[in-house]
């Protein structure tokens, strides 16, 4: 039987300072995981993973990392 989709945010490392940051609802990258797009539909984690992928300047290594809600936002 196969498991439902997990709840996810996108994360990635910044390409200059290599810190670990997360794609936010409105495009930015913050270095604050409060402050990611906690994704539940998984066609659009797909969408936004892609979005991630094609800013080769900017970040490198984007990939979907299971989150859940927390009082803040989202959380490991």
């Amino acid at each position: 039987m196969s498991r439902g989709f997990t709840p996810s945010v996108v994360t990635a490392n910044d390409l200059l300072r290599g810190d670990v940051v997360w794609l936010t609802a409105d495009d930015r990258w913050s270095r604050d995981i409060a402050e990611a797009e906690l994704i539940e539909d998984e066609a659009h984690a797909q969408i936004r993973l892609l979005h991630a992928q094609v800013q080769p300047g900017t970040v490198v290594g984007a990939y979907l990392a299971e989150a859940k809600a927390g009082p803040r936002g989202p959380q490991p």
